[in-house]
């Protein structure tokens, strides 16, 4: 039997605790995230992810993102130049498989993600 998900009020979601920024240029940056479900064969992923403010380089080489912000303002920009883009509450951002950029966060970013990566 396959289970149907379904998810309550995200924007107030603990993700537990925040942790440095990995990938990020500016010190003290931090994140939290929290996986709410994953497909059995790890292809894809849906979660709830939130970052504070700061900048940091994203890499989707290995996997598509399609986020929904929730709360919070960013610009993200591509590697390449001239593909950048402001999002806020409600925007629905989109980085294909293959995307490098940047992301600057202006106002602390909580987004739901979907990851879907090459089987």
């Amino acid at each position: 039997m396959i289970d149907l998900k379904s998810f309550g009020d995200l924007s107030t979601l603990d993700l537990g605790a925040f942790a440095p920024k990995p990938t990020s240029f500016t010190d003290g940056q931090v994140e939290a995230a929290k996986q709410l479900w994953a497909s059995d064969d790890g292809v894809s992923q849906v979660g709830v992810w939130e970052c504070t403010p700061g900048r940091f380089s994203a890499d989707r080489t290995k996997s598509s993102e399609i986020c929904h912000i929730l709360s919070g303002s960013a610009t993200v920009v591509g590697k390449e130049g001239g593909d950048e883009r402001r999002i806020g509450p409600g925007d629905i951002l989109v980085l294909p498989l293959g995307w490098e950029g940047e992301w600057t966060i202006h106002e602390q970013v909580r987004k739901t993600y979907v990851l879907t990566r090459k089987p």
